[in-house]
Formats: C-alpha cells, sequence, structure tokens
C-alpha cells in the first residue's frame, strides 16, 4: 500500500504508529524480511508483538539491517491505551550502528503517535518519531532523522479500504503516500500503493486464516530495482 505506516492493522504498527497498538484486537506475535533492490547490504530482519491487557497494549519490536560491514539494529518497548475516540501511545527505542573498523555507538529515541475516530469510516493519523532529537552517538553532532507523519484512513465500504499519508523530515523534501486494500474474501486482501521522493508503485496480498496471517509486498522503483517484503504472523487471542 506503497508503504504507508499509520494505519496498520497488525503488530507491525509497533514500528509505525505506536498509537495504533491499542486498537489491535488481540495480542500477535510477526516476524518479517525485507529484501531491497537485490542487494544483501539492504536486507531487513524484524520481530513484533503486541500484548493486550487491561490497562493497555504493551508492545516490543527488535530489527536488524544491513551486514557485516554496516549495519543498524532496533530495540524497543511502546504501550498504548485508548482514551474515548483517541488512542494514544509512546515508546523507547534503542538504536545501535555498527561500522567494521569503527566499532559501534548507540542512543535512545523516544517517539509518539495517535489514531483519532472521526466516524464509524473515517479516521486521522499521526506519528513523531525521535522527538528527542537523538544523536548516532555521544561522538557525533549529527543528528538521527526526526519524522513527523500525518494522514487519513477512509472504510469506503466493508470491503474497501482507503488511505493517505504525509511524511516530512526535517531536512528532507516531503513524501506522499497513498493506498487502496480490498477484501477479496473474508481471509483474503489485495492491495495496492503509490509513493513519492522517490516515485515507486507496490502491489501486495495478505491472507488471514484461523490464528495464521501471511503477507507479501512487491514494490518497484525505476531508478533502483525491485523489493520484496514478507512477513508471517501469529494471534494469540486475549490474553
Amino acid at each position: 500500500m506503497g508503504n504507508l505506516r499509520l494505519f496498520t492493522r497488525d503488530a507491525w504498527t509497533f514500528f509505525n504508529n505506536v498509537g495504533n497498538l491499542d486498537r489491535l484486537e488481540e495480542s500477535e506475535l510477526t516476524a518479517g524480511y525485507d529484501s531491497r533492490f537485490g542487494l544483501k547490504e539492504l536486507n531487513t530482519y524484524s520481530l513484533a508483538g503486541a500484548m493486550k491487557s487491561q490497562l493497555g497494549t504493551f508492545g516490543l519490536g527488535v530489527s536488524s539491517f544491513g551486514d557485516q560491514y554496516f549495519s543498524q539494529q532496533i530495540l524497543g518497548f511502546g504501550f498504548s491505551n485508548t482514551l474515548g475516540i483517541v488512542s494514544l501511545g509512546i515508546k523507547l527505542d534503542w538504536f545501535q550502528t555498527q561500522i567494521e573498523g569503527f566499532g559501534s555507538a548507540h542512543s535512545f529515541l523516544i517517539s509518539m503517535g495517535g489514531v483519532a475516530e472521526l466516524g464509524p469510516k473515517t479516521f486521522l493519523g499521526a506519528n513523531f518519531s525521535n522527538l528527542n532529537q537523538a544523536k548516532y552517538s555521544r561522538n557525533t553532532e549529527q543528528l538521527l532523522p526526526t519524522l513527523i507523519q500525518m494522514g487519513i484512513n477512509y472504510l469506503a465500504s466493508e470491503n474497501v479500504s482507503l488511505a493517505a499519508e504525509l511524511e516530512k523530515e526535517v531536512e528532507t523534501n516531503p513524501i506522499f503516500r497513498a493506498g487502496l486494500e480490498y477484501k477479496l474474501q473474508h481471509w483474503i486482501f489485495l492491495r495496492a500503493g503509490v509513493s513519492t521522493n522517490p516515485s515507486r508503485i507496490s502491489f501486495g496480498l495478505g491472507l488471514r486464516k484461523d490464528r495464521f496471517g501471511f503477507d507479501y509486498a512487491f514494490g518497484e522503483n525505476t531508478a533502483l530495482g525491485v523489493s520484496h517484503h514478507l512477513s508471517l504472523g501469529l494471534s494469540l487471542g486475549k490474553l
């Protein structure tokens, strides 16, 4: 869906908009693999979990990007709760960068997000990453990206969902994303989306059967090539 992030309906929302966690109906675990442009140096492996409780929903995520020469790892913990029509969340990430020959450095990032239900079919979302403007390490003045994301999700019908988002990083041009999801059957979902800066198109397939879920996405950039994204999910019910 064009790499839309604010309204993800599974545990992946921990990485994208922690405020949306409490809108999940059940606790779940999910694992994913991203292959970008056929380069193993750009591969990402991720694991995310959401646990429902009477207090709200707790989230945990771990992600690893890169290879033995350059890599980045993230370990995070978050919490989300719903107050009336608004779901809010906050998370803390430990972010580490490793470069062969230079060693490693780490920092802590604070992020917040939320989703507001304007009506039975319309939702507004926002996410703010790296609010504390953390640096890559104590030995550099270079800041990690501070991102602001805002978007809208409209449920056009029981089977069709439309969404659009705008993302802005302090020192770069904004990115626009738009996507569509169509429920072909109660367990089959078809998806498509576009994004800018750089321009990309993407297509995806989602399967939901009993407690298990499978998602695949294909993205193409005319200059760089194609990307493949796979994830497997397991619903744990209401713990």
